[in-house]
């Protein structure tokens, strides 16, 4: 880590560098540089916030060198103390996707505790998906510009039950090169102290698109969707999670619907799909309404940690029961890019699954999270989920209700 101050109207700016490396199927190692720059004295809250970063691909891809940057202005008119209003800059093109974005956000929050807080974020954006080689699932995206006019709002509060969060979000394609869609989701989440060893976690998802919506923004049964994928670095690009890991059905990219005993049934079908020559009709929904609940229980793996000095500040291993219910409307015909289309088809795989059917599941996880700041003082905490779903209400062909299953998922379904 490396820091270069400089001043500007006697106020010093100081630049903080730490080094970033990734790696995926099509760049390789992913090289770089990441920095923050910021008004001494000041922490994520002064004026000219930057983050920013710079990667070279040492495959030397066709378009080796990547970025991204995020430049953030509060504005005086729109701020008080802990209310802040800010103009914000993204402009980014890594694993294959460019984004360039201006964001008005205005936060809300009383007083020093950070749980109580509401944020709006209104956002104009030109994104595009130019080199599907980056893409596990090519058949999931588009390739054509996107102008998008969105709003996002999230609302976090610490009621006598527990802590409660909700996060609601709207997205307007207004590009006029291609046919515009609308898409709408709403997540809800609340955990529950029913005692000191026994918490309640909850979550209601519920999305809502519009006809011609971009496949990227559709919905899955059991994983988040795909333009999301971008939001995690594990699972921006291909490779980086191991592919036989994801092509087997081990791998859940958390998030939507969320119904985790179905990752294995989805991940089959898309395998189906890639390489084929035929278009087909895919559970790829436009509207999807799905509950999620943990019961979390002690286990005394937790407090053995909790007991190692410094470790068991920085790490927690929770185990819980689940159960997961969703229903989705709506399949989507897609095609893999690079076959010739045939007229339509359903391949016996999909069914199965008639439209507006109630999918349930249930079983045991456990989660290890670990918080250690990096270099440039963010917090690089991850979760690491083994989820064992023993029963579906709907599994696939002879297989039985109960059964043996397993998942390995990076990122909290409810993280708090």
């Amino acid at each position: 880590m490396s820091t270069l101050d400089l001043f500007a109207q006697d106020d010093p700016y100081r630049f903080t560098f730490a080094p970033d490396l990734w790696y995926n199927d099509v760049d390789g190692i992913r090289v770089g540089v990441r920095t923050l720059g910021e008004v001494e004295g000041t922490f994520k809250d002064g004026p000219h916030r930057l983050d920013a970063g710079i990667w070279i691909g040492t495959w030397l891809p066709e378009l080796p060198v990547s970025y991204f940057l995020s430049f953030t202005e509060p504005i005086k008119a729109f701020s008080d103390y802990g209310n802040e209003g800010s103009i914000q800059l993204i402009s980014s093109i890594r694993t294959g996707y460019s984004q360039h974005r201006i964001q008005f956000n205005k936060r809300w929050q009383s007083g020093f505790y950070e749980y109580n807080y509401r944020e709006l974020s209104v956002f104009f954006s030109k994104e595009k998906m130019f080199d599907s080689e980056y893409r596990p699932y090519k058949i999931l995206w588009q390739g054509e510009w996107k102008s998008l006019v969105g709003a996002e709002f999230k609302w976090s509060a610490t009621p006598e039950i527990g802590q409660f969060f909700a996060r609601a979000s709207i997205n307007q394609d207004i590009d006029n090169q291609t046919e515009n869609f609308t898409v709408g989701t709403l997540e809800l989440l609340q955990k529950i102290e029913l005692n000191d060893k026994f918490k309640l976690r909850l979550r209601i998802f519920g999305g809502l698109a519009s006809e011609k919506t971009a496949p990227e923004y559709l919905f899955l049964t059991s994983m988040s969707s795909p333009q999301d994928w971008l939001n995690k670095g594990v699972s921006r690009a291909k490779g980086t999670v191991p592919t036989p890991l994801l092509e087997a059905g081990s791998f859940q990219v958390g998030g939507g619907a969320n119904l985790r005993g179905y990752l294995n049934r989805d991940i089959n079908m898309l395998n189906s799909v890639k390489n084929s020559d035929v278009r087909v009709l895919f559970p790829l929904y436009k509207s999807m309404l799905a509950f999620n609940t943990e019961i979390e229980f002690p286990n005394p793996i937790n407090q053995a940690i909790k007991n190692v000095a410094i470790v068991g500040d920085l790490a927690e291993l929770r185990t819980y029961l689940f159960a997961d219910a969703g229903i989705g409307n709506d399949f989507t015909v897609i095609q893999d890019p690079d076959q010739a289309a045939f007229p339509d088809i359903l391949p016996p795989v999909v069914s199965d699954i008639p439209e507006g059917t109630l999918l349930l599941d249930a079983g045991i996880g456990f989660q290890l999270s670990v918080n250690i700041p990096d270099y440039l003082g963010k917090d690089r905490g991850f979760f690491i989920r083994y989820d064992v779903p023993f029963w579906l209400s709907d599994p696939s062909g002879s297989e039985s209700n109960f059964a043996f299953r397993q998942l390995i998922g990076l990122g909290a379904i409810i993280s708090f």
